[in-house]
């Protein structure tokens, strides 16, 4: 076998034996073994076991949300369930000493290392796979090369990993989304979990299962935390990163993305304007925009804008939400939206840590829930603004994917007041009076229960409690779905 390769082969192989040191030892590293398992873990691996349908697992997401973590776990698993660890290939793309190869030579290399004859029933995993230009068309002829090998390969150059393997890969891979931490697992991570209680709240005339806390007051103290910390496991477990955010989640996440992601995948040539604009919107989360301010604002041209609002939502930086009308219809023309960050802690990296009195608390609460709704797909979620006699809003507006219909309407408060003076919840009960809802949420800071007020039942739920239950709830049902 002769590789062309400016290296010499026993260095690449060399190479490849540090990345897979369980080929001697039988176990993962210590640093990875001793790291918890996200809980996405149990939704992950059975498409990572799964024999019967050919096809390579792509694992996506933002950086830093734990897909090199969540593999070598997976290796983990895969020696505990007595695969044999010299059928368990890892390697991580983005080292240069794999830049002259194809995916083909290094697996020819791995072969070559472990001196065996074939690759039947090996796990083959490629880590930040979008640094091999046409890695899906490779990945493709090995997926139809080897039947009987399981290819699982992980990248964060979001918009390309997302496009490409849906054109090129049809019906060759499955893609596997890994989003920042929600607060369940952060609770999870931090070893919290005793501040929750199994219980049932009321909402719309039923009675619901829910998780409720025996200690609002450390709930909340947490959620804070989770707000300017909350999105990367490694940020969570370090208090040394946290003390340092701006470094870490801005120089490993932030200026990566914006300053090499981007630019490569698509052409931008003023990478400083992209990253001026991505400040502005991180400092703005949760506002109303429009074109016109935006532009006036920022100081570039609308297309451009349009353009970078793309490529910052492929990325996973943000997260654009439509408006609705008082009757819950989309507007034929877009001229206001609301854009909100993915991860509240990214705005944290940029400024600086806001606690619980600060003025900025109402928009970083609404983009910590709106971010836990991120963990599901294909939700047609929207806020309603309007002008009738009044001005009204309401936070956020779930639609019925077939009749279009409004299914719940959310009032975002970091608040106790409308528990209180139900009746100033003018816009809401504007809202569901003109779309026959009969119950509405209304998130506070530490109040609980229920009110009825016009014929509308009021729910009332602190903002961390509802967080952690659209976690917990997401879990179960993409679950389910598996």
């Amino acid at each position: 076998m002769k590789i062309s390769t400016l290296i010499p082969q026993e260095k690449i192989i060399e190479r490849l034996r540090y990345e897979n040191p369980w080929w001697v030892t039988q176990v993962i590293p210590e640093l990875y073994r001793s790291m918890s398992k996200r809980l996405y873990f149990n939704l992950f691996y059975p498409f990572v076991v799964e024999k019967e349908i050919k096809r390579a697992v792509v694992l996506m997401g933002p950086r830093r949300v734990g897909k090199t973590v969540m593999m070598f776990h997976t290796i983990d698993q895969l020696i505990q369930d007595k695969i044999s660890p010299q059928k368990l290939f890892f390697i991580g793309i983005d080292n240069p000493i794999y830049i002259n190869l194809s995916l083909q030579d290094i697996l020819d290399l791995c072969t070559e290392a472990l001196k065996i004859k074939n690759l039947e029933d090996c796990y083959i995993f490629f880590d930040e796979i979008q640094y091999l230009k046409d890695w899906e068309r490779h990945l493709k002829v090995l997926v139809d090369t080897y039947p009987k090998t399981k290819f699982i390969v992980s990248g964060s150059a979001a918009a390309a990993l997302r496009w490409h393997s849906t054109e090129s890969g049809a019906g060759r891979f499955t893609d596997f989304m890994l989003p920042p931490l929600t607060f369940q697992e952060f609770i999870h991570l931090k070893n919290r979990s005793h501040l929750m209680v199994e219980g049932a709240i009321k909402y719309n005339g039923k009675e619901i299962v829910y998780q409720l806390t025996n200690n609002i007051d450390e709930l909340n103290k947490e959620f804070v935390n989770y707000l300017n910390f909350g999105g990367y496991p490694e940020v969570v477990l370090s208090e040394r990163i946290q003390g340092d955010m701006g470094r870490y989640v801005k120089n490993d996440i932030v200026d990566k993305v914006l300053l090499r992601d981007l630019p490569s995948l698509y052409g931008i040539k003023d990478v400083q304007e992209l990253n001026r604009f991505f400040t502005y919107i991180a400092y703005n989360t949760g506002n109303e925009f429009s074109y016109e301010t935006m532009s006036k604002e920022s100081g570039i041209q609308k297309d451009t804008l349009k353009k970078y609002l793309e490529y910052l939502e492929a990325a996973f930086l943000i997260k654009v939400l439509n408006k609705l009308d008082i009757n819950a219809k989309k507007l034929k023309r877009v001229t206001s939206f609301k854009v909100y960050l993915t991860n509240p802690s990214l705005r944290t990296a940029l400024f600086s840590p806001i606690s619980e009195s600060d003025q900025e608390m109402g928009n970083m609460v609404e983009t910590a829930i709106l971010s836990q709704w991120m963990h599901r797909e294909n939700l047609n979620l929207n806020y309603a603004r309007w002008k009738d006699k009044k001005e009204g809003e309401v936070d956020l507006v779930l639609l019925d994917d077939k009749n279009f219909k409004p299914v719940w309407g959310i009032e975002i408060k970091w608040s106790n007041r409308y528990f209180e003076k139900t009746n100033e919840l003018k816009s809401m009960i504007q809202f569901c009076d003109n779309n026959n809802l009969t119950g509405a949420l209304i998130t506070t800071i530490n109040q609980e229960g229920n009110k009825t007020f016009q014929d509308i039942e009021f729910t009332f739920l602190p903002a961390a409690l509802y967080a952690y239950n659209v976690g917990v709830n997401t879990l179960k049902m993409k679950g389910n779905n598996d």
